[in-house]
């Protein structure tokens, strides 16, 4: 139950659907927002807003969804439902677009994964869609919305007869007026025209007697006369007979087509209603985005665990001007049922509770909110509000009257699944006594566990919340310094009036201020001062606590990233240290080797002299080669080092004044190339081949080469030096081609549509448009696509089946489903 009848209007509801309805494609759409209705059933509104949030994904992520034409022929259909009518051309012309639209859209559904959108997908269980209607509908029409030559023979009979006869009128209207310009009756630039359907001569007045026939108009001078020739009267006579005849024929047509629609009709209906609720999902989705409200997590009970919180209308308003919202936070639960907030006026109490209103109705009416996606919302069966002035002369009541009904309805109706919404309580007369009946109710509200938030200023209500179990105190801060109110709700305390305050800022004399100090009593200003100065030093601990969470925070990720470097410098410590025994043993194991061979072919040759100093002589060398390759290893280390310092050095170095320029240093150190000479660090092709390498390593005849990652080793004769600039300009032709080649192909893409229609076409000049399209799908790279030919005798499907299996790239290719199309529609799917 929602209380009360101009609801909402007092939380705006009203003004949240007009910006919904804005996103509607049609009056479909804008006829479901006008019916919104608040439902408190847990598995109704869950599925609402899970199909709002399913279509949001679609507009987010998804450009392929169809947003053809969403027209309503609604009323057509059931004037249709009547025997003898019919469906004027343009209603034929509307069904025909708006069925296509829903065919589309249930395609769109049918092509994503089972788990994608579950509840839309939900939606499109109870629509039919027939292809005799489509193939009639195409057979009488054309793409534009006009009757077709054979919609049926007579028709095509009737205007071939029209077409003849006009073209035999024209000719003899030609030779008439050629030779009344002749006799010099009519000027020799004057041109047939007509009148009231008819072709006519323009001709002087003066010799409008010359030509025999009928004068049908004449001009606002009356100088220049329109006659008929009277010999083609009756040819003229006879062209408005067969005018009639096809529209009589016309009628036939249409009234034949709505006889063999009228079985259907119930079946287009449900297909219209999904159509206006793909609508209306869509437009909330659109609004959701525009708000950026999400789907937070939903429970049962009649809870409010809000996060970040956000009024949708305040935030528009606000982004227009580039000022942020405030966000709000707030707890409705069972151990905290009720807020009671205090505060200064124009502080955001009301804000606040009318945010509370909007949202949570929002939500049990099937839309999503603007909140964080860690906020719980649930689900409550009343929702009852008390705000603002609803004094009525008509009824006798009063403000303060108006309030107690509204309390006496509250009190009688409400229950632990009610949510009731009260700004100012106890305002609007005596306040001693306002005050005690506001205590009153609130303790009755109490007791029966009902749940909500309430704005007050009387103390009395806030000792009352600060004793009383399920009731919490809050607070809209204020900035007493400044003297502005910050928007922020700090629920635990209650808050300050800054009456005094805010009376001093606006310059109340302060003789006026000290003498209402003496009537309220000094305690009373210092329990408002005390309360000022708690809740400041409450804000002022909050924030050095948040300041010590971050720091910890920020110390917890240092402490983490030194022991993960530490680690992986234990971890590269272990593997330098492996391989370096593994290149010791290594070369231990070549020295025992080199060692061994010595003492045995000194032992072969029998300690000869001469042959011993040569193995002796060859042992040195094989020391000095090991040795040498270890101070070689380091050296080219020791160089890469060396480069890199150099590499950084001219990197980081910046130009003084007085130096020379980069030009002329550039100009002093160019080496002239020669292609002949190919060295070490030069570039090369091979055997003139399109990729270019780096010489590694060059010797004599045989040179090491990186193409990429690859090294090889190479003859010099097979190489051929080019220059870095040259490789430069190709890369920069080759990116530039490359790129003009994806524009294309990416212009291609926009205007490209897969799906082919070659109905009508004969079948050569269908086949040619089949392969012609089949190219484009290759090359851009389309998964599937549909080819709509009819059903017809069958001859060009065969045809064009008997193409596709020749198609090395095509997989398969199939009927489309009964309901999509039928035999009337391949549907083919690429590698």
């Amino acid at each position: 139950m929602i209380y009360p009848e101009n609801f909402e209007t007092k939380i705006r509801f009203d003004k949240v659907k007009e910006l919904i309805k804005k996103q509607c494609l049609s009056s479909l759409g804008r006829d479901l927002v006008d019916a919104i209705q608040f439902s408190s059933s847990f598995n109704m509104v869950n599925r609402l807003v899970n199909e709002t949030n399913e279509f949001k994904t679609i507009c987010l992520d998804e450009d392929s969804f169809p947003l053809g034409y969403f027209i309503d022929v609604r009323q057509s259909l059931e004037k249709a439902r009547i025997e003898g009518t019919y469906l004027e051309l343009e209603e034929l012309y509307n069904l025909k677009r708006s069925l296509e639209s829903i065919s589309a859209i249930l395609r769109f559904f049918q092509n994503t994964e089972e788990k994608e959108y579950p509840y839309l997908k939900k939606l499109t269980g109870n629509v039919k869609m027939y292809p005799f209607i489509f193939d009639r509908i195409n057979a009488i029409i054309t793409k534009n919305g006009r009757i077709k030559d054979n919609a049926s023979p007579a028709l095509q009979q009737i205007r071939s007869s029209l077409i003849q006869k006009q073209s035999t009128i024209s000719k003899r209207m030609q030779t008439l007026l050629r030779a009344a310009q002749k006799e010099g009756w009519v000027d020799q630039d004057v041109a047939l025209s007509i009148r009231d359907g008819r072709a006519v001569i323009p001709i002087p007045s003066a010799h409008k007697r010359k030509i025999k026939g009928i004068v049908h108009d004449e001009s606002a001078t009356g100088k220049t006369s329109y006659i008929e020739p009277s010999e083609i009267v009756e040819t003229n006579n006879e062209i408005r007979e067969l005018e009639y005849a096809e529209r009589r024929e016309i009628i036939k047509i249409l009234q034949d087509f709505t006889a063999q629609l009228r079985p259907y009709i119930d079946d287009l209906f449900r297909a219209f209603e999904f159509l206006a609720k793909m609508d209306f999902i869509r437009a909330k989705a659109m609004f959701a985005i525009q708000v950026k409200a999400v789907l937070p997590k939903m429970v049962k009970t009649p809870t409010a665990l809000w996060e970040k919180a956000v009024h949708p209308l305040l935030y528009l308003t606000l982004q227009k001007e580039g000022r942020k919202v405030v966000p709000l936070s707030i707890e409705i639960s069972n151990e905290q049922r009720m807020v009671l907030i205090s505060g200064p006026n124009a502080g955001g109490k009301s804000v606040c509770l009318q945010s509370l209103g909007l949202m949570q109705y929002m939500f049990q009416c099937g839309l999503l909110v603007s909140m964080g996606e860690e906020s719980k919302i649930g689900i409550f069966d009343n929702i009852f509000m008390d705000m603002g002035d609803e004094q009525s002369i008509e009824n006798d009541l009063s403000t303060y009257s108006s309030h107690l009904m509204n309390m006496k309805h509250f009190l009688r109706h409400s229950n632990t699944d009610t949510m009731i919404l009260i700004d100012e309580f106890g305002s609007g007369t005596e306040p001693a006594l306002g005050g005690a009946i506001a205590e009153s109710i609130l303790d009755k509200l109490n007791r029966k566990k009902v749940r909500g938030v309430i704005t007050t200023h009387y103390s009395g209500l806030k000792h009352f919340a600060s004793e009383a179990d399920g009731i919490e105190n809050g607070a809209m801060l204020y900035d007493s310094h400044q003297m502005r109110p910050l928007f922020q709700l700090a629920v635990g305390k209650p808050g300050s009036s800054f009456a005094f305050e805010i009376a001093r800022k606006i310059g109340l004399p302060e003789e006026i201020l000290k003498d209402a100090t003496e009537k309220i009593g000094e305690d009373h200003i210092n329990f408002d001062k005390h309360l000022r100065d708690i809740v400041r030093d409450k804000r002022y601990w909050e924030s050095k606590r948040d300041n010590i969470r971050k720091s910890d925070k920020r110390l917890n990720v240092l402490v983490e990233q030194y022991d993960k470097e530490l680690k992986e410098a234990s971890k590269l410590r272990k593997e330098i240290i492996e391989k370096a025994k593994e290149e010791a043993a290594q070369l231990l194991n070549s020295a025992n080797k080199s060692i061994e061979k010595t003492i045995r072919e000194i032992k072969e040759n029998k300690a000869e002299k001469e042959r011993t100093r040569e193995i002796r002589k060859e042992f040195e060398q094989v020391k000095i080669q090991l040795t040498e390759g270890e101070l070689e290893e380091e050296e080219r280390i020791n160089k890469k080092i060396q480069k890199l310092k150099e590499r950084s050095n001219k990197t980081a170095k910046k130009e003084k004044p007085g130096d020379e320029s980069k030009a002329t240093v550039v100009a002093k150190t160019k080496v002239q190339f020669d292609p002949d000479v190919i060295e070490k660090a030069d570039l090369v092709k091979l055997d003139n081949q399109s990729a270019v390498g780096e010489v590694i390593e060059i010797n004599k005849k045989t040179a090491v080469v990186a193409f990429g990652s690859i090294l090889t080793s190479v003859k010099v004769n097979r190489l051929t030096k080019v220059s870095r600039s040259q490789v430069k300009k190709e890369e920069k032709t080759y990116n530039r081609t490359s790129s003009l080649i994806q524009e294309k192909i990416s212009k291609r893409k926009l205007s490209f549509k897969a799906d082919l229609d070659v109905r009508g076409m004969r079948g050569e000049e269908a086949l040619q448009v089949v392969i012609d399209h089949i190219d484009d799908i290759i090359m851009l790279d389309v998964h599937e696509f549909r080819i709509l030919h009819g059903t017809g005798g069958g001859i060009l499907r065969q045809m064009i089946r008997e193409y596709l299996q020749t198609v090395d790239l095509v997989e398969h290719f199939r009927d489309e489903k009964i309901q999509m199309g039928g035999a009337g529609i391949t549907v083919v799917t690429m590698e």
